[in-house]
C-alpha cells in the first residue's frame, strides 16, 4: 500500500531537468520486497494521462474505481466523487464505461443526479495500490474497493446512523446512456441491466449486467427515475437518470460490504460471475488481487536506480498489463460481434481493442511476457472476425466503433504469429487477415476495415478527401489519406512476411509489392511524404509541418513510419548524412545533449492533444514512437540513446507524470521496452532495436512453452547518465555488432550483456549493422 504524494509530486518538473536517469540513487540494489509497493496508480490521472487510480486484476473485466467529473472518469485536479463505477479503459482519449456509479451516503436521499450529490475527498485521504483502492469522504465515510476479474468488492464504514444509504445510479455514466433497468430482488440483491454507447463518435450501443449482492439486509430501499423518488419500490426502467437506494442501520454494526458481478453477455452471466466470487470476504479478495499482480510484475526483475526510477518503470509495467480486458463469464460465455451468445473452449476471450495504438509497443510487450494471454487475446480476434464478419480496427466490448485509421490488426495478428504463439490456428488467421488486406466491408455492416482499400489497391495510395461524408460511424480513412497510405503499407508488409512463411508465394511478392506503395506520397520537391487527392495530385500545404491528411500528425511525424525499409525511405530523403540532419532537426538534438530533460518538456511537448502544425517529435502520441530508433538506420545509434533517455524523463512519479493518454498501455509500454533495452521497431515482425538499458540488471522471466531458457538477463552494468554510450553488446557470450536482435535470438542464449561508456563508440555503425528490409 502506498499513500500518494500530492503535494511533492503534482507538478511536472519532478524530474531535475538535466538528468536522463531521474533521480538516479548512488547505489544500485536489487529491488526487495513487495513489487507492488512500487506502483504508482496515480501516475497520469492529470493533464490528460487519463489512467484510473481504482481496484482491477490483470486483464480483468472490471476496473472498479472513482469518477470525479472528468469525461474518462478520475481527473487529480477535482475534489469531489460521482461514484465508484464498475468499468474504466486506462488512458483513452474519449469517454466510455463508468458504468453503474456507486455511492456511500448518509441521510435522505433527495438527489438524482449525481453531479449534486457528489461527495468531497481530500488526496490526504486516499490511497491505492494494485487491487485496491481507498478514500475517507469528507461525509465521514471511509470506502475501500477492490476486484476480481469479473467482479467489484466494496467496503464502507459508514458514521452511526440509521440512514446509511448505498446509491446505485443506473441512468449516468462517463457515455451516451440509452437507457437502464434496475430491480431490488430481495433484501440483500440489486440487478441492473445498462445500455450505452458513444465512444467517440461511435453510435453501436452494447449491454453490461450487473448484480449486486449485500453482505446483511437493508432496511430500506427504493428507486428514482428523472427527478422523482419512489421510496419502497423495487423496480425502475427508461432513458435517462435512473437508479436505486439502500438504507442500512448503522448504529452498532458500522460497515457494509458488497459484491458487485459484470457480464456483457446476460443477467444469468452476472450471477455466475457473483458466484464465482462468493465466500469470500473483503480482505481475501483484497489479497489475492495483491498477490495476482506480484506475481504479473515479478517476471521482470531490476536491479540499479534509484527509488523514483523504479517506481515509474513498475507503475509502467502495471499499466501495461491492464488491457485488453476479459469479455467471458466465469462459464466461458462471451457476447459476440454478432450479438449472439457464444462459448470460449480452450482459451479464455478477450475483448477492448486499442488496435492503432497498442499494435506499437504493448502488443509485443505481451508477447513477451504473457505469451499466453496473448495467444488468446489473437483468438478472440479470430472470432470477432468468423462471428461478426470481419476483424475490427477499435472494439469495446461486442461492437465495432471504427476509431482511428489504417489497418491495424494486421501488424497485431501478424506479431503474435511470428513469435510463435498461434501454433494450429496460422491458416485460419492468415485467411482473416488477406480478406481484411484485399477488400471493404459490406455496407450493410458496422466495420470500416481498410476503408479506402479500392483506391490504394487500384492507384498505389489512400486518396485524401477532406470534408468527405462519414459512411459509417467513427473515423474515416479517407479524412487521413497520407498517413493511411503509409500505415496500409506497413500492414502489406508484414502481410507479406506471413504469407512467405507459411508458403502462400504469391501473395507474398503480391503484398511485398504493395509494400513499397509509401514512395508513392513521397513528394520530391519537398522531401517528405505528402498525401494526395482522389485526382493523384498532391493536397494540402507544401509546409509538412502544416500538412493535411495525417492522422493526429504531420509529414514530419509519420516520415520515419515505414519500418518495413526505412532505409529506402532515407535514400528518398537524400542519404544518411541528410537523413541524419532531419532527424537532428526533429530532435532539436543540439539542445537535447545540454539540456535533455527540459528540451523534452518545452521543446517536443505542447500539450496533450497538441497533434498538428508541428516539425519536432510528439513524445505523447502514437505516430513517431519509432522515430527515436532511426537513427540505428543512419549509423549513429548513440544518437538513439541520447533521445529515447531525454524521453524518458517524461515518466515521472506524480499525477503528470504520463506522456498523453496512455492509450491501454501503449505509452508505458514504450517506458517498459525502452527502459530495458529492446524495442519493437518493426512491428508486425520480430525485430527489436536496441538502446542502453536504464538498469545494471534485467532479469524477464518468461514462459518455458515459449521460451525454453526460461528467463532473459539484461544486463549494463554501471549504466548512468554520463556513462550511457553502447561500447559492445554480447549475445549468449559472443560479440554482437548489430543494432537489432529478433526473437529467435532472444530465445537462444538467455543473456544480453551491454558494455557501457561516457562516449559514443564505432559499435552499431558497420553497414550491416541496421534492421533490414522485409522485402
Amino acid at each position: 500500500m502506498r499513500w500518494t504524494r500530492c503535494l511533492r509530486l503534482a507538478v511536472a518538473g519532478t524530474v531535475a531537468a538535466t538528468a536522463l536517469f531521474p533521480l538516479r540513487a548512488a547505489q544500485a540494489e536489487p529491488t526487495g520486497g513487495s513489487l507492488t509497493d512500487l506502483v504508482n496508480p496515480f501516475i497520469g490521472t492529470q493533464h490528460e494521462g487519463n489512467t484510473f487510480p481504482g481496484a482491477t486484476v490483470p486483464f480483468g473485466m472490471v476496473q472498479f474505481s472513482p469518477d470525479t467529473g472528468h469525461r474518462t472518469g478520475y481527473d487529480y485536479g477535482q475534489h469531489t466523487i460521482r461514484g465508484f463505477s464498475l468499468v474504466h479503459l486506462s488512458g483513452v482519449g474519449c469517454p466510455i464505461g463508468g458504468d453503474l456509479p456507486v455511492l456511500p451516503t448518509t441521510g435522505d436521499v433527495t438527489e438524482t443526479d449525481y453531479s449534486k450529490y457528489a461527495a468531497g475527498f481530500s488526496h490526504a485521504h486516499e490511497q491505492a495500490s494494485p487491487g485496491f483502492y481507498q478514500v475517507r469522504l469528507d461525509s465521514g465515510i471511509e470506502a475501500r474497493l477492490t476486484a476480481t476479474e469479473r467482479a467489484g468488492v466494496q467496503r464502507y464504514t459508514f458514521p452511526a446512523t440509521d440512514k446509511a444509504n448505498v446509491l446505485l445510479n443506473t441512468g449516468q455514466s462517463l457515455h451516451k446512456n440509452v437507457s437502464s433497468t434496475v430491480e431490488i430482488l430481495d433484501d440483500r440483491t440489486v440487478r441492473t441491466k445498462i445500455t450505452g454507447s458513444g465512444f467517440c463518435r461511435s453510435t453501436r450501443p452494447y449491454t453490461v449486467y450487473t448484480l449486486t449482492r449485500f453482505d446483511r439486509p437493508f432496511t430500506a430501499h427504493g428507486t428514482w427515475y428523472q427527478d422523482s423518488i419512489t421510496r419502497g419500490a423495487t423496480r425502475s426502467s427508461g432513458p435517462g437518470p435512473n437508479g436505486a437506494y439502500v438504507t442500512f442501520d448503522t448504529t452498532s454494526d458500522r460497515t457494509v460490504e458488497a459484491t458487485t458481478a459484470l457480464s456483457y453477455v446476460d443477467a444469468r452471466g452476472a450471477e455466475v460471475n457473483l458466484a464465482a466470487t462468493q465466500g469470500r470476504s473483503f480482505s481475501q479478495v483484497r489479497e489475492a488481487a495483491r498477490r495476482a499482480w506480484e506475481d504479473r510484475l515479478g517476471d521482470v526483475r531490476v536491479q540499479g536506480g534509484g527509488d523514483t526510477l523504479r517506481t515509474t518503470f513498475y507503475s509502467s509495467l502495471y499499466r501495461s498489463f491492464l488491457a485488453p480486458n476479459i469479455g467471458s463469464d466465469a462459464d466461458g460465455r462471451y457476447k459476440g460481434w454478432d450479438q449472439k451468445t457464444h462459448r470460449a473452449r480452450g482459451f479464455t476471450y478477450y475483448q477492448n481493442w486499442s488496435l492503432w495504438d497498442t499494435y506499437r509497443t504493448q502488443a509485443q510487450l505481451l508477447s513477451l511476457l504473457a505469451p499466453h494471454e496473448s495467444r488468446d487475446m489473437a483468438l478472440s480476434l479470430l472470432e470477432v472476425d468468423e462471428e461478426g464478419g470481419w476483424l475490427p480496427k477499435w472494439g469495446y466490448g461486442p461492437v465495432e466503433t471504427n476509431i482511428m485509421s489504417g489497418d491495424p490488426v494486421t501488424p497485431f495478428l501478424t506479431g503474435v504469429y511470428q513469435q510463435g504463439l498461434l501454433k494450429g490456428y496460422e491458416e485460419r488467421v492468415y485467411r482473416a487477415l488477406r480478406k481484411n488486406a484485399d477488400g471493404v466491408p459490406p455496407a450493410d455492416t458496422m466495420y470500416t476495415g481498410r476503408e479506402s482499400n479500392r483506391e490504394y489497391l487500384a492507384h498505389g495510395f489512400a486518396p485524401f478527401v477532406k470534408g468527405r461524408p462519414y459512411a459509417k460511424p467513427g473515423d474515416s480513412d479517407y479524412h487521413h489519406g497520407g498517413s493511411v497510405t503509409l500505415e496500409y503499407a506497413l500492414s502489406d508488409a508484414m502481410l507479406a512476411q506471413m504469407a512467405r512463411k507459411l508458403g502462400h508465394t504469391a501473395d507474398a511478392a503480391r503484398y511485398a509489392a504493395r509494400s513499397r506503395n509509401y514512395r508513392n506520397v513521397f513528394d520530391r520537391s519537398t522531401g517528405f511524404v505528402r498525401a494526395r487527392d482522389i485526382s493523384g495530385a498532391f493536397a494540402g500545404p507544401a509546409d509538412p509541418a502544416r500538412s493535411e491528411g495525417f492522422h493526429e500528425g504531420t509529414a514530419w511525424q509519420y516520415q520515419w513510419l515505414v519500418p518495413q525499409d526505412l532505409r529506402d525511405m532515407i535514400g528518398l530523403i537524400g542519404g544518411e548524412q541528410a537523413a541524419d540532419a532531419r532527424l537532428d532537426a526533429f530532435f532539436a538534438y543540439d539542445r537535447l545533449l545540454k539540456d535533455p530533460a527540459r528540451t523534452a518538456r518545452e521543446v517536443w511537448v505542447n500539450g496533450p492533444y497538441a497533434y498538428y502544425n508541428a516539425d519536432k517529435y510528439n513524445p505523447q502520441n502514437e505516430p513517431d514512437l519509432i522515430a527515436p530508433y532511426a537513427y540505428l538506420w543512419t549509423g549513429r545509434p548513440w544518437k538513439t540513446t541520447d533521445v529515447v533517455h531525454a524521453a524518458l524523463t517524461l515518466f515521472t512519479d506524480g499525477p503528470t507524470g504520463m506522456t498523453g493518454n496512455d492509450d491501454l498501455g501503449t505509452m508505458s509500454a514504450w517506458n517498459v521496452l525502452s527502459s530495458i533495452g529492446i524495442f519493437p521497431v518493426q512491428p508486425g515482425y520480430p525485430t527489436w532495436g536496441l538502446t542502453t538499458p536504464v538498469f545494471d540488471r534485467v532479469d524477464l522471466a518468461l514462459d518455458r512453452a515459449y521460451y525454453p531458457r526460461g528467463r532473459l538477463t539484461i544486463t549494463a552494468p554501471g549504466a548512468s547518465d554520463g556513462n550511457r554510450y553502447i561500447q559492445g553488446v554480447r549475445v549468449g557470450g559472443a560479440a554482437y555488432d548489430r543494432t537489432y536482435v529478433t526473437t529467435d535470438v532472444l530465445r537462444r542464449p538467455g543473456a544480453l550483456e551491454f558494455t557501457v561508456g561516457a562516449r559514443p563508440s564505432e559499435w552499431g555503425t558497420g553497414p550491416d549493422a541496421a534492421p533490414p528490409a522485409l522485402k
